[in-house]
């Protein structure tokens, strides 16, 4: 997955939420307090990353595909030539399965956005990296995530098909769900504009990713099973309990100061 898609990855994502995906980690820090040290579980093209280590953090990206840790290494060099990181700020790309991150020493904080944890199709491969985020977290530090919902994939599967058109780029996305496994496959063909010297032509891509969603109720069950303390469950960018309705469910977990 990603490795067609790496280099217009950003480009489909341009309307993603990620000033609200750090708005709540930073409104997480300040209610429970600020890392120095941040581990992004499944960075991508390193979106996340860059903006926390802009901030001042010292930021381990950690992703599988070196596709996307390609893409990410080109945006640090593009910023790095027009401004600087903040005092303190860092950023490191690491190729590793997530689920068995490891780092040299331990991070005040983990965190894993934009639904990446719905790709470990397996509840063992969930519990297996609750375990390893837990021995690779600082005493006292936090774990902070969100999910795509049950009800999200339902809607996915009603409403789809997908469909984009823009002069440069169109896609067409299907999708396939499995109500039994609560886990839905997108197959998406992507057509991206490319020069080719007086004329043009379109490139056509075609990955097919698959997602699994689980209950809050069991995510948070398998956080306290791993030794974290769950310190909030909530939906949708906001403080307020998930519904039956709710997108995206949040959880934020800390590894106890005296463990």
């Amino acid at each position: 997955m990603y490795r067609s898609l790496a280099p217009v990855y950003d480009r489909l994502m341009k309307d993603a939420p990620y000033a609200q995906w750090l708005a709540f980690a930073g409104e997480c820090w300040e209610r429970f307090g600020a890392p120095r040290s941040v581990a992004d579980l499944g960075c991508g093209t390193g979106t996340v990353s860059l903006a926390l280590a802009q901030m001042g953090f010292r930021v381990t990206g950690i992703d599988l595909s070196s596709d996307m840790l390609a893409a990410a290494r080109e945006k640090t060099g593009r910023l790095l030539a027009s401004s600087a990181f903040a005092p303190g700020g860092s950023v490191e790309w690491i190729q590793q399965d997530m689920t068995e991150w490891e780092v040299p020493e331990p991070v005040d904080a983990a965190v894993s956005f934009c639904d990446s944890l719905n790709y470990l199709l397996e509840e063992e491969r969930v519990v297996r990296l609750f375990r390893r985020t837990r021995e690779g977290l600082a005493k006292g530090g936090l774990f902070l995530f969100d999910m795509h919902s049950p009800a999200l994939l339902e809607t996915y599967a009603a409403e789809q098909p997908f469909a984009l058109s823009e002069e440069d780029i169109a896609y067409v996305w299907f999708c396939d769900y499995d109500p039994a496994r609560r886990q839905i496959e997108h197959d998406l063909t992507v057509f991206v504009r490319e020069e080719e010297g007086t004329g043009e032509r379109f490139r056509r891509i075609r990955e097919r990713h698959a997602q699994r969603a689980y209950e809050p109720e069991w995510i948070e069950g398998e956080l306290r099973a791993a030794g974290f303390d769950v310190l909030a469950v909530c939906a949708d960018f906001t403080w307020k309990a998930p519904t039956g309705e709710s997108d995206r469910i949040f959880f934020v977990a800390r590894n106890p100061r005296g463990s």
